[in-house]
């Protein structure tokens, strides 16, 4: 038994509570919650590490044996997305520093970034199906004071859907639960897997199965289900934005992961068939969207769709090629969404203005930021050798070893509208004759803050890429637990 694996949880949530104590004195703000920031970055490498050594880790609270007790588990995958979770937020809050602007910052702004994050951690490790739930309103309940921070109208307005969404997939997920519950007699994970295994996954677990895509392809914006995400993500200021888009859909993604590796493995030619193709559509419609807009915010917003499709396209492969890119794939458009949302942030300051068609010249008197634009585009895109192409290539590995080679296809194609869709942006903002004056040099100092934590989350990415030989072990270990369930069980109920 270790705790470690709770510190994660338990340090933001702790920190956004005494952060509540101090709502008018924004520098204490700003250094309690990065102190709280980089103590659990510290606690979630050390629980990486531990993993790495020892194997899945877990501990059933309330002195109740698994699986009566709330477990909460922590493996690879599970650790690595809660470090890279900390990491991302630990740049966007030292990005918000010049770019949210202090009126949100006195309204509970870094309060409710660490209950998001507790939320977004809880969910990542739970062990038990009705906490996940939980965790999952608590992010949410944080994320409903983010997306209206500041109370500027189209805020309320996309806020009203958003929330009206989000509650009623709410009301499905525990509605699921109940289902699941009546028929297995368990909400611990493992017990779960344990208990669908005996009883052979009949035609009401495959029913169940297909609710839960429902209740996860809401918030993870699964293809017809992500009709709330491009207005609801467009409306707050950029680094709330960033937070959302690199995130927040990847809970959700998680969770189908999760649920569709340990549960639902026994009918796999309907589940996973549905849930590939509904993948594919998904990149589909992404792509669609990313070519339609000439908004720099939509345009990238759309991007998290196809990556959303992507991944759960490997995912659904059940295969070691396919599941191994879609965890490399998933920290991957972690860093480089939250990378780009950044950059695009910087682009919207200096030209004051979101549409491609009033913005040019920006290589000229903004050169770093192109540069760092470009490196993170073909990121995204998959150019070798950056981070995005190590995912996608064995996604499609996956694929063709699973015999679909329609959708290995579709893989393909969308890397070049990606690409296209994103080098629009370089070519309507950075080329041409400037459209904007030379900034203040007040406005030239904010810039150059601005660009600190952007061009370090871009490097990041960078080396998450280059440096893919060395992290190919991580997502192996990641891969193993989600090919082979009676690992996670037996770390569990062992415990």
């Amino acid at each position: 038994m270790i705790n470690l694996l709770l510190f994660p949880i338990i340090l933001p949530f702790l920190f956004a509570i005494i952060l509540l104590f101090f709502k008018e004195n924004i520098k204490v703000q700003r250094s309690l919650t990065c102190i709280g920031l980089l103590i659990s970055l510290v606690a979630a490498l050390f629980l990486v590490a531990k993993v790495k050594a020892d194997g899945v880790q877990a501990i059933t609270l309330g002195s109740w044996p698994a699986p009566f007790g709330i477990s909460m588990v922590s493996d690879m995958l599970s650790a690595l997305l809660v470090t890279t979770t900390i990491l991302i937020t630990l740049f966007v809050v030292l990005y918000s520093f010049t770019a949210i602007g202090e009126e949100r910052e006195r309204y509970f702004y870094y309060p409710a970034i660490l209950f998001m994050i507790t939320g977004i951690n809880g969910a990542f490790t739970t062990g038990d199906i009705f906490n996940m739930f939980v965790f999952f309103e608590v992010l949410l309940i944080a994320s409903y004071l983010l997306i209206v921070l500041g109370g500027e109208k189209k805020q309320l307005r996309e806020s009203i859907k958003y929330i009206l969404v989000n509650v009623i997939s709410s009301a499905l997920f525990v509605i699921t639960v109940a289902y699941l519950y009546s028929v297995v007699g368990t909400l611990n994970m493992a017990d779960i897997s344990v208990k669908i295994a005996e009883i052979g996954q009949p035609g009401i677990i495959t029913v169940i199965a297909v609710l839960f895509l429902i209740v996860f392809g809401v918030k993870g914006s699964l293809f017809p289900l992500y009709f709330w995400l491009p207005g609801s993500y467009a409306a707050p200021p950029i680094p709330v934005l960033a937070l959302f888009g690199a995130l927040l859909t990847k809970v959700g993604i998680y969770a189908i992961i999760r649920t569709y590796t340990l549960f639902f493995v026994h009918d796999i030619g309907f589940t996973h068939g549905l849930l590939s193709a509904l993948a594919l559509l998904t990149i589909v419609a992404g792509c669609i969207g990313a070519l339609a807009y000439f908004d720099v915010k939509h345009i990238i917003i759309y991007n998290i769709v196809i990556a959303v499709g992507v991944i759960l396209f490997g995912a659904a492969q059940m295969n070691e090629a396919g599941l191994t890119g879609a965890v490399f794939y998933l920290v991957h458009d972690m860093l480089i969404k939250g990378a780009l949302f950044l950059l695009i942030g910087i682009i919207v300051y200096v030209t004051g203005t979101s549409n491609l068609r009033k913005m040019g010249g920006l290589m000229k008197t903004h050169a770093p930021l192109g540069w760092m634009y470009l490196i993170a585009a073909f990121g995204l895109a998959g150019i070798p050798p950056l981070s995005g192409f190590v995912g996608k290539l064995l996604i499609v590995k996956g694929a063709f070893e699973g015999g679909n080679v329609f959708g290995s296809i579709i893989i393909l194609a969308s890397s070049l509208v990606v690409l296209l869709s994103v080098i629009r942006i370089f070519i309507y903002a950075f080329w041409g004759d400037p459209t904007t004056v030379e900034l203040p040099t007040t406005n030239r100092r904010t810039y150059r803050k601005m660009m600190m934590p952007a061009v370090a989350l871009v490097i990041l990415s960078v080396l998450y890429g280059v440096g893919s030989e060395w992290l190919i072990p991580y997502m192996t270990d990641a891969t193993d637990v989600l090919l082979q369930p009676s690992i996670y069980i037996d770390a569990v109920l062992k415990e």
